[in-house]
């Protein structure tokens, strides 16, 4: 008897429960961490799971902490589904906050149905601005955009720490933040006395618009035969070049609208840690979603599920605060392996005489 991994792509029924059988394999592993702490790990998720859906007020910041993963997952997918490897998410969320801070602190007594609209442009325009040059170099010069895309990320973080500690420097407290944008350029809240604000709906018009283009439209057609295959797509007349600049600038635009939310919605002025990573998070959410539209949803509201509970699991039972941080890292991992030995199957063979 012998045994042979052989190349056969697994049944369409399966794919669906690649995400699952993710989740509950991530669970498996963490639940040794939790463990090693001296943490009962069943204790441990019912606080990340249930116990902020046991509330209106956690069930809330869900949604909150969901809100950047839903922009920054849809603007991953989007390039992904086209081909185009964009890692560079975070810098264009910054690109996006630094646009929507310039144009908010300019919007005093300006009406807001002007102020956020304004924002709202700028900040997509900045994103698509800071994804052109990698995207020019894939297409023009054929560099990696894995590389060029996240070494931008640092550049815009550096720019951002720049500003703050120059002329955007609080002239009041001296602290390195901007100044507070306008109150007419603030977003809205959805429900009173709560942080849910119009970037939540922004978002969800944004997943629905990313469903429209990749499943019905002509477009998202050739969007989705160039991420399968480049050399396929130019065989059936498919302008390639074409397909993965523009998947890259809007990619760059969604990713700059997490800016826009996090600063309008959020923080009301530019600080450093405006992120604490969401772009690269976004790649979690839109590989465990499986680069569809419904699927980036349902991550993003998991993860943010897993992020408000991480508080909670850290304060009741002990356990380090960023033992969140560690799931998702351990799930993203998890999810590509699956996803790559999907396509093999091992079968055991008799040996011949």
């Amino acid at each position: 008897m012998r045994l042979k991994v052989e190349r056969i792509p697994a049944p369409a029924w399966m794919r669906p429960l690649i995400p699952v059988g993710a989740i509950l394999l991530t669970f498996l592993i963490t639940a040794v961490l939790i463990v090693l702490v001296d943490a009962d790990p069943l204790r441990a998720y019912y606080y990340f799971l249930i116990d902020p859906l046991s509330s209106q007020s956690g069930a809330i910041e869900v949604l909150v902490k969901a809100t950047p993963l839903l922009l920054t997952g849809a603007a991953v997918a989007f390039a992904f589904s086209g081909g185009y490897w964009n890692i560079g998410a975070e810098g264009q969320l910054y690109a996006g906050a630094t646009a929507a801070t310039a144009i908010g602190l300019q919007m005093h007594g300006v009406s807001s149905w002007i102020a956020i609209p304004l924002m709202i442009v700028g900040g997509f325009a900045a994103g698509v601005v800071w994804a052109l040059a990698p995207a020019l170099m894939k297409v023009k010069l054929k560099i990696d955009e894995v590389v060029t895309t996240l070494l931008l990320n640092s550049v815009a973080i550096f720019i951002v720490s720049a500003l703050l500690n120059g002329p955007w420097r609080d002239p009041i407290s001296q602290w390195p933040q901007s100044p507070e944008i306008a109150p007419s350029a603030i977003f809205p809240r959805l429900i009173a006395r709560s942080r849910l604000h119009l970037g939540f709906l922004l978002a969800v018009v944004t997943i629905l618009v990313l469903w429209f283009v990749l499943t019905r439209t002509a477009f998202g057609l050739r969007m989705r035969a160039t991420g399968l295959g480049v050399p396929a797509a130019r065989f059936a007349g498919i302008r390639v070049e074409r397909t993965l600049l523009t998947s890259a600038l809007v990619s760059g635009g969604i990713a700059g609208l997490a800016g826009v939310s996090e600063v309008a919605g959020i923080q009301y002025h530019l600080i450093d840690a405006l992120s604490p990573g969401y772009g690269y998070t976004g790649i979690i959410v839109a590989t465990l979603g499986a680069l569809s539209a419904w699927g980036v949803g349902l991550a993003a509201l998991f993860l943010g599920l897993i992020d408000t509970g991480a508080q909670t699991v850290s304060r009741v039972l002990g356990v380090p605060v960023y033992l969140g941080e560690v799931i998702q890292a351990t799930l993203l991992l998890v999810t590509l392996a699956m996803m790559l030995l999907q396509g093999y199957r091992i079968s055991v063979r008799r040996r011949g005489p």
